[in-house]
């Protein structure tokens, strides 16, 4: 330093960092399946585990529904009964974020992924995230094929009267044309 210059001032940010935006909550939409094992206890703890998840304020789950199961060639009578629900969940977790906890509960009741469509202790789909709408090849939302699945759109009814599947449309009317009614 010389003779009569004074120091550089500390440097200070112009403006205080912006707070985190907190998140919104928002309703997902949250399909549970199982054909094997104790099928009903099963679905029950899931729905337990998704009420503690973090930042998820509210779980409303419809009664249980079987089905047949489905493979990639349609249904199959051949394969243990599928015991089906759908949770609303209403939480502030970012869509992959909440898919990740999906898996990790499907993973402690001993979900392994081997086949795509092959028998399950626990299925957990992401089925619609609100009105979001992502292709993302490791989340795509809404469900691809959830619009053609009686076992998602009946239960999801159930809990929602009012529900609609984003760029589907109104979940009874979808119900319906499945079922061969007039929506």
């Amino acid at each position: 330093m010389t003779a009569g210059r004074r120091p550089d001032p500390p440097l200070r940010p112009l403006a205080a960092p912006p707070a985190p935006r907190r998140r919104e909550p928002v309703t997902a939409v949250v399909a549970l399946g199982a054909n094997l094992g104790d099928r009903a206890a099963t679905l029950a703890a899931a729905v337990r585990e998704l009420d503690r998840l973090p930042l998820t304020d509210r779980v409303v789950c419809s009664s249980a529904h079987e089905s047949v199961a489905v493979t990639l060639d349609g249904p199959d009578a051949e394969a243990p009964a599928y015991l089906n629900a759908v949770a609303l969940v209403t939480t502030r977790l970012a869509p992959s974020v909440l898919l990740g906890f999906l898996h990790a509960i499907e993973e402690r009741h001993g979900r392994v992924r081997r086949e795509r469509w092959g028998d399950r202790t626990l299925d957990l789909d992401l089925v619609a995230y609100g009105d979001v709408v992502s292709d993302d090849p490791r989340l795509t939302i809404p469900h691809p094929r959830a619009a053609e699945r009686d076992f998602v759109l009946g239960p999801w009814l159930e809990v929602d009267p009012d529900a609609e599947l984003p760029g589907a449309g109104r979940v009874d009317a979808l119900l319906a044309r499945l079922r061969g009614a007039a929506p």
